[in-house]
């Protein structure tokens, strides 16, 4: 495995230390997916992963050409968005994409100055800085394009009280199920077309100041039948992480392949979402119908103590339970991480979701990603796309 930086082994802090300074990002402010029927998204994603009621706009706040509803879980925002009439270009996004995530927002200090930042470094303009102000104080928001029709938005809050966003209200529901344990967003994962993952690493480094700390290639990440390539990026404080994944030859179609051919262009594969107890996340989310991919062959947690390694002293899940919910695991120099991915989240087999914790690994389970591609390999023999 090449890493472009440091080893692993040093600890973010030490990772990231060369890392540009330019533009601070505090973390992510919300995720933004355009969709259908977000009333409907709304609620599958509340009843299904336990997200909560947060904040609402709609024809009811003065918007008249598209409705948002606002999920929250600990640090996790969502934001749903469905367009009010057919003269709005969110439909244009939806036709030709499904549902799918527009804005990745990141928390900033001074959104002025990352516009500025951005844009001169070569950054093409989504939205010039822009003051929204209610009662509650004021937000000022500027965005960017990256991959695809993606937007990276720029989001400094520190002037604003209100529940989320000028223009929303807080959104009040008598149906409100538990959370799953879900706590933030690990990190978000990037498909780019053919040739293009050099061209994006290099876009993050120039015009984002972000760091490729870990590099995948065809020869690490591939079974019998396709094979991938992969980049880490992440910013200087380590709280922002961007792999960014394109296509390589096999013998058939890869998972990357697929997803271009239905999303129709780059955009985020899946997002990692972090919990402190893997195993009541996922037992709660299997009981309320989120469905994951299949389970890797019974041999590989024979293996997992030789993964482990040095660290399996330290390993406190039960393997029995950890094998009957099919999570996985793998380890580093600095611990260990269990991980489980759900199966598309949509008809179209584009966006997905990873469920991820931490026991002090930094890596992203490179010694999963056979088991869990042969997995996906069999999800798309079963589609026909393989």
């Amino acid at each position: 495995m090449s890493k472009k930086v440091k080893s692993v082994n040093y600890g973010l802090e030490k990772i990231f230390e060369g890392a540009q300074d330019f533009l601070p990002l505090l973390g992510t402010d919300y995720v933004e997916f355009y969709v259908g029927n977000a009333k409907q998204s709304a609620h599958f994603y509340k009843t299904a992963f336990g997200f909560q009621s947060h904040a609402y706009k709609g024809l009811e706040t003065g918007s008249k050409d598209a409705v948002s509803y606002v999920l929250i879980q600990d640090k996790i925002k969502l934001v749903l968005t469905t367009p009010l009439n057919s003269q709005s270009p969110i439909n244009n996004h939806i036709v030709k994409h499904g549902d799918g995530v527009k804005v990745i927002a990141l928390l900033v200090e001074d959104a002025r100055s990352a516009y500025k930042e951005t844009t001169k470094r070569g950054a093409k303009s989504y939205m010039e800085p822009v003051v929204e102000k209610d009662e509650f104080g004021e937000v000022v928001c500027a965005g960017i394009y990256t991959y695809g029709e993606t937007v990276h938005m720029f989001v400094e809050r520190k002037n604003y009280q209100g529940t989320f966003l000028p223009g929303f209200k807080k959104w009040e529901s008598e149906y409100n199920p538990t959370s799953v344990g879900l706590k933030f967003i690990d990190h978000m994962v990037g498909n780019v077309g053919w040739g293009q993952m050099n061209t994006w690493v290099k876009w993050y480094e120039d015009v984002m100041g972000f760091e490729n700390f870990l590099s995948f290639d065809d020869k690490q990440i591939h079974t019998e039948y396709s094979a991938l390539m992969s980049k880490v990026m992440s910013n200087g404080n380590g709280r922002i992480k961007f792999p960014i994944n394109e296509p390589a030859k096999g013998k058939k179609k890869s998972q990357i392949e697929e997803y271009l051919d239905f999303y129709e262009d780059s955009g985020v594969q899946h997002i990692a979402v972090a919990t402190d107890d893997i195993i009541t996340t996922v037992s709660q989310l299997k009981a309320r119908g989120v469905e994951f991919l299949p389970p890797p062959p019974l041999a590989y947690y024979d293996d997992i103590p030789r993964r482990l390694g040095k660290h399996k002293s330290m390993m406190k899940e039960d393997m029995n339970e950890l094998q009957k919910l099919s999570i996985m695991v793998d380890a580093d120099e600095e611990g260990y991480l269990l991980q489980i991915f759900t199966k598309p989240v949509e008809d179209r087999p584009t966006l997905f979701f990873e469920i991820i914790q931490r026991m002090g690994a930094k890596g992203f389970g490179a010694g999963n990603f056979k088991a869990l591609f042969e997995s996906i390999e069999r999800e798309q023999a079963n589609r026909g796309t393989l």
